[in-house]
């Protein structure tokens, strides 16, 4: 049996290419399979003449890698299809090269010519893949290539392709070092893009091969703060981390000059009271010297724009913005994080064990900002041990004499527990509670002292050696103790708590003068099979009798001594040696002798227990290196505040005075009431223009409601421009009487100011401190621009009766488009759509100057192989903006440019609308120019949806069925889709369709079907498109057009606006 035969079997005996079963791998066929026909099945496919079957192998061999299994051996017949003209399998081949280009470096090296052609490929996933491949060849040899393709990709038009350059850079860095300055150009470069997309990879990139640059981040420093709301999780992590320390070096601490008694209570957990008086009087006259503090408008910028993203959903961003506020936020406003990392303690255990290794550091010197949040860190019994063991940690931080009666009650039920480990660990939290808050001292002792009792022998253990600790504070007041534990000796066999009782009886042996010579007897019986550690305190315990009471201990000291002195280890050998020429005198012995009792038996200091986390907040709270508390590979130390300010001009960027706004009260008086309601305004739908450029496209309202009350609007003909700006002296006099009888009408909704906030964000050049006064005014410019089209025909209601004008994406009139009439269909009632209006030019990034554009659907009269774009000037300032015009326009090849007559004056509050023509060569790709004013210059682009590519064209059913027949095969695209309920009318689909793109209906005598008709502007090709419904709420739709890339894209624009 074949190995295709194999797998068709285990499909259920189904050979249809079409069904592929991923679940299973197409080349196993089974366990005694050789290995010489391994993927046979596959290659051929790869060989074949049909995209279908290639593409069908390419969908295999990815399935195939994610399953895990190894397709290396099929990298020849892969990198052969690397030319296909089919973008799906060009797609998958690229994946499958990332894969493997790095372990099949010489055959990789022989298509590297097909990867530099894909660098200039039209489709922008080919260029970034083709990059990617080309930067996964780990060969020094094609350097100098790969250094040319990532500049070239770094001044592509597409962000994705920007994005996949800066990931491009760490991995030619890695291979040649020595291109670093040409990087760093690349990396400054990128820096100052204003996409989203790109700020997070270009800031990995920054880390990865200079982050000592600090001086190129001045200049983007306000930028990254304000698109950080926007950027992609893993990005805002990398940014957030990165800005830390840029601010640790640019800022002055923000707790230099408060308070000494709150930093001392917090600091003091561990400290004597002795060091606290020196650190009072050394800060006392520290802070004499010190000027007021007053926060920097950029740290106060980045710690408000990272408050919000405490509230991600992703816990390394909340984790990176709590970092953030622990090393930079003044102690007053750290609080906030607790909130939000208490709220990561419901998450996997993972993400608990990271978040509460943090937690425990931050609770040392923060102690006051966990309190409330106490009972989140009490301990479940489905807590894996070493979550148990870090919440042990936070509680025993968070103890005092308020709260530590409530602890200590939660630690009894702890210590009952059956994981061994968590009580050995609680016994130690109790004894630091018992060092570290002196009233409940004897409580902790008595209750460690009943656990002695305890029938596990580690809990006595772990209690004896706590136990000691604790006794060394107060000796002599608890001499029973020490007996009760000297008769432990026999029962105990842990070595560490045998080692604790020895040692507490040597040191204390005047308190126990009866029962210390009979243990160390006892101990020398056994001194043999003792452990390393017991014997050496049995060696200490017999040296500290002889010197306090040789009558009864010197024959047994010098027995226990002959014993150790031919023991195997040599650590004992050696001890034994030096105590028997220490306490023994002779001829030989020195003057060492004489000290003897001062040496074994002087006063020791009581140890303190510490948290293993104490020391560790000098690695950056959720680094991998805090986390191991030892330095890991490429860990960067979180510099030390600097004692001055540097200069903050390097950050600032220019703005020009004319842009500042105008007094409140002035403002508040030129705001009018909105037409639509705020419900209304806000449901309107938003969504970014593809150029990554911060685009915001406002829904803007369907121009016929306007018409519904007394002003209706007449269509714009060809050549005219409609002038939206402040109206004339007559014109303004007629609008106050107006206004007496009837509410004022606006052209647009109220969504235009929750849109544009979030455009705000986006404003490289906003300044730090623009919080409310941005907010008010944008309202300001919404005020502005919604001013009504008025006409000054009084008589024009009359004359058009109940006629309704030709609103874009309806269908036209034969009169407007002569050119394009073949026959006319049959009258249609007509559709209502909505112009989309996109921004082409916040007001803050043109400093008071805003431009907005959207497609007329209106043929340009100079050229009608050109998209008509209506462009709208708004001046939000007080001063006059002069020769407003479009230089050096940024075209791909075989694309044109109409430009708009230069305006020479646009006065303060002016609005005014111009025409412009682009030739986009059928293809959605961005027009780019410079928007210049008498004073700056401003980068501008206008990419074209698809669906505005085209012009409506009028034809019979039976022209649409022969046109239809002849763009069948690969002019063909068929899919399938569910209409939801609130898509089920005719009235409704037509309008959606309309809507997605400037097509006309096609007359039909069907009742289940729709078609629609339009022609590319450019080439003049036939765009054909079917609808039709099946049972229930399914339906197909087709479009045909010989430009297969339109096809592709209108598809999934109509399949869009059909589902939302």
């Amino acid at each position: 049996m074949s190995t295709s035969q194999a797998y068709n079997e285990e499909k259920g005996g189904s050979s249809s290419l079409g069904e592929p079963e991923y679940g299973h791998d197409p080349a196993s066929g089974g366990i005694f399979s050789s290995d010489y026909k391994r993927h046979d099945d596959l290659k051929e496919m790869l060989d074949s003449n049909k995209d279908s079957l290639k593409l069908e192998a390419m969908k295999r061999i990815v399935a195939m890698i994610a399953r895990g299994k190894n397709a290396s051996d099929l990298f020849p017949a892969v990198v052969k299809n690397v030319a296909c003209k089919n973008i799906e399998v060009k797609k998958l081949v690229y994946v499958y090269l990332v894969r493997y280009a790095e372990e099949q470096q010489d055959l990789a090296l022989l298509s590297i010519s097909t990867f530099q052609r894909g660098l200039k490929d039209p489709n922008q996933l080919i260029r970034a893949s083709a990059l990617r491949v080309l930067s996964s060849i780990r060969v020094p040899i094609i350097v100098p290539i790969m250094m040319l393709a990532i500049k070239e990709a770094a001044s592509d038009m597409s962000p994705y392709v920007r994005k996949t350059a800066a990931h491009a850079i760490p991995k030619l860095y890695s291979l040649d070092s020595d291109q670093k300055d040409q990087l760093i150009e690349v990396i400054e470069k990128l820096l100052a893009d204003k996409t989203t997309l790109v700020a997070g990879s270009v800031v990995m990139a920054f880390e990865e091969v200079c982050p000592e640059r600090i001086d190129l981040i001045h200049k983007n420093y306000r930028k990254l703060c304000n698109l950080l709301i926007d950027v992609e999780e893993w990005g805002q992590v990398v940014i957030i981390n990165m800005l830390t320390r840029y601010a640790r070096t640019q800022f002055l601490s923000p707790n230099q000059n408060e308070s000494l008694l709150e930093e001392n209570a917090e600091k003091a957990f561990y400290g004597s009271d002795e060091e606290d008086a020196k650190d009072d009087k050394t800060e006392a006259a520290s802070l004499v010297k010190r000027k007021p503090y007053v926060m920097d408008p950029d740290h106060r910028l980045l710690l408000r724009n990272t408050k919000p993203l405490l509230q991600s959903r992703n816990a390394a961003v909340v984790m990176a913005v709590a970092q953030l506020y622990f090393h930079l936020a003044p102690k007053a406003e750290v609080g906030v994080i607790a909130k939000a990392l208490v709220r990561l303690l419901r998450s996997h255990s993972e993400v608990q064990y990271v978040v509460l290794q943090n937690v425990a550091t931050m609770s040392i010197k923060r102690r006051g900002m966990f309190e409330p949040y106490l009972k989140s860190f009490y301990i479940r019994s489905t807590d894996p041990t070493q979550i148990k063991i870090l919440k042990l940690e936070v509680l025993t931080n968070l103890a005092n004499e308020t709260n530590i009666s409530t602890i200590l009650r939660e630690f009894q039920t702890y210590i009952r527990s059956m994981d061994k480990d968590f009580v050995a660990a609680t016994i130690q939290a109790i004894g630091r509670c018992a060092t570290n808050i002196g009233k409940v001292r004897d409580t902790c002792l008595n209750g460690l002292v009943q656990l002695l009792s305890n029938r596990d022998e580690l809990v006595v253990a772990e209690s004896v050696v706590v136990i000691k600790k604790l006794l060394q504070m107060q000796p002599s007041q608890h001499s029973e103790i020490i007996k009760h534990m000297a008769k432990l000796t026999d029962n105990i066999q842990v070595p560490m708590a045998r080692a604790s009782i020895l040692w507490l009886i040597g040191e204390y042996c005047e308190h126990v003068p009866k029962i210390a010579p009979d243990v160390l007897r006892k101990m020398a019986k056994s001194f043999t099979n003792e452990e390393d550690i017991v014997k050496l305190q049995v060696i200490n315990l017999a040296a500290k009798l002889y010197l306090t009471n040789s009558k009864q201990s010197k024959l047994l000291t010098q027995y226990v001594l002959n014993l150790a002195k031919y023991d195997q280890n040599y650590d004992i050998r050696d001890r034994a040696r030096f105590i028997r020429q220490l306490i023994v005198p002779t001829e030989k012995s020195g003057a060492l002798n004489k000290y003897a009792k001062k040496l074994f038996l002087a006063q020791k200091p009581a140890p303190i227990l510490e948290s293993s986390f104490k020391d560790r907040d000098h690695f950056q709270l959720g680094s991998l290196s805090h986390l191991l508390n030892a330095k890991a590979v490429g860990y960067q130390e979180l510099p030390d505040w600097p004692d001055e300010a540097p200069d903050p001009s390097v950050r600032n960027v220019e703005v020009p005075e004319w842009t500042k706004c105008t007094s409140r009260e002035k403002r508040k008086e030129k705001v009018e009431k909105p037409f639509y309601s705020d419900s209304e305004g806000e449901s309107g739908p938003t969504e970014s223009a593809d150029s990554g450029e911060g685009s915001i496209c406002h829904d803007v309202r369907a121009w016929a409601s306007v018409a519904v009350g007394t002003d209706s609007l007449t269509p714009s003909l060809p050549g005219q421009h409609l002038t939206l700006g402040s109206p004339s002296e007559e014109e303004e006099e007629e609008g106050k009487k107006a206004k007496k009888k009837k509410p004022q009408r606006d052209r647009e909704g109220g969504s235009e100011s929750s849109s544009e906030e979030g455009s705000v964000s986006e404003s490289s050049s906003s300044e730090s401190d623009s919080g409310s006064d941005a907010e008010e005014s944008q309202s300001e410019t919404e005020t502005k621009r919604r001013k009504t089209v008025k006409s000054s025909d009084p008589n024009r209601d009359q004359r058009h009766g109940d006629f309704c004008f030709i609103c874009p994406g309806i269908l036209p009139l034969p009169s407007l488009y002569p050119h394009l009439i073949s026959s006319v269909p049959q009258v249609i009632s007509p559709v209502f759509s909505s112009v989309k209006t996109y921004e082409l030019l916040h007001r803050m990034t043109g400093e008071g100057l805003s431009v907005e554009y959207y497609f007329s659907r209106q043929p340009f009269a100079p050229d009608p192989h050109m998209v008509a774009v209506q462009i709208q000037f708004s001046n939000n300032t007080d001063s006059e903006v002069k020769n407003v015009r479009i230089s050096e326009p940024k075209l791909l090849s075989g694309m044109r440019v109409q430009e708009f007559k230069e305006i020479e004056s646009l006065a303060p509050g002016e609005t005014t609308s111009v025409v412009m023509g682009i030739d986009f060569c059928d293809s959605t790709q961005a027009a780019n120019f410079q928007l210049c004013t008498h004073t700056r210059q401003f980068y501008g682009a206008i990419q074209p949806p698809v669906g505005e590519l085209m012009a409506p064209v009028f034809m019979s059913e039976n022209e649409f069925k022969k046109e239809q027949g002849k763009l069948t095969g690969m002019s063909e695209i068929t899919e399938k889709l569910t209409l939801p309920e609130t898509c089920q009318s005719d009235h409704t689909i037509v309008q959606r369709v309309t809507s997605a793109a400037n097509v006309s209906r096609v007359p039909c005598g069907a009742d289940n079907e729709y078609r629609f008709a339009a022609k590319t502007v450019t080439s003049g090709s036939l765009v054909l498109i079917t609808l039709e419904k099946k049972e229930g709420a399914l339906a197909q739709l087709t479009v045909n057009s010989e430009k297969m890339v339109i096809g592709t894209m209108l598809v999934k624009d109509i399949i869009q606006a059909l589902t939302q």
